[in-house]
């Protein structure tokens, strides 16, 4: 399969979704400084959900430079990336209402494990589909540190569902400096 096709629409997936979450603020009730604060939240979750789906969208980018080929299951497991990408906009509006809600905090760091695991078994895919050592080895190092990722998800999303619902939120962030650390390391991509 062509790799540029596959990047070039989730690129255009992703960018609507990002946008999405922008369209989805709602507006201060009058235009001063207190009314914005009224929605502080709403643009923490945005701010979130906008961070970690950047950060999403650049490890792909990556990706797309180290590998030569892809295959059908990539491009199946893309689909199935994006169809949880896609829910960010309305998970997040839900956090931006109902933000100390357990249910609501339990469903947003859902999509989000779901999608990192889409993600980590996109990575292991594609170094099925190209066998180049240093394809296998970069997909190998990243779905290492994935691995990592997604369990600060589960732990921040199981601690917020069972003592404190904001704790979701914060695993989320906490996953997304660890990844963004280990970028600035360089431990995380040639």
């Amino acid at each position: 399969m062509n790799k540029e096709r596959l990047g070039a629409f989730m690129d255009a997936v992703i960018a609507i979704v990002m946008t999405i979450l922008v369209l989805e603020l709602e507006k201060p009730a009058a235009p001063t400084l207190g009314a914005f604060w009224d929605l502080r939240i709403n643009f923490a979750a945005y701010a979130l959900s906008f961070l970690w789906l950047a950060a999403m969208w650049t490890s792909l980018h990556n990706a797309w430079h180290v590998v030569s080929r892809i295959g059908k299951r990539t491009m199946w497991l893309s689909m199935g990336l994006l169809f949880f990408s896609s829910l960010f906009p309305y998970a997040t509006s839900l956090v931006s209402t109902y933000f100390m809600s357990r249910v609501v905090q339990g469903f947003y760091g859902i999509i989000v494990i779901a999608t990192t695991v889409m993600l980590i078994l996109i990575y292991g895919s594609l170094a099925k589909d190209d066998e180049r050592e240093v394809t296998v080895e970069y997909m190998g190092r990243v779905r290492g540190l994935l691995l990592i990722d997604v369990g600060i998800k589960i732990a921040g999303t199981v601690l917020g569902v069972i003592f404190w619902p904001p704790l979701v939120s914060i695993g989320v962030l906490a996953a997304a400096v660890f990844i963004m650390i280990m970028r600035g390391m360089n431990t995380y991509e040639k």
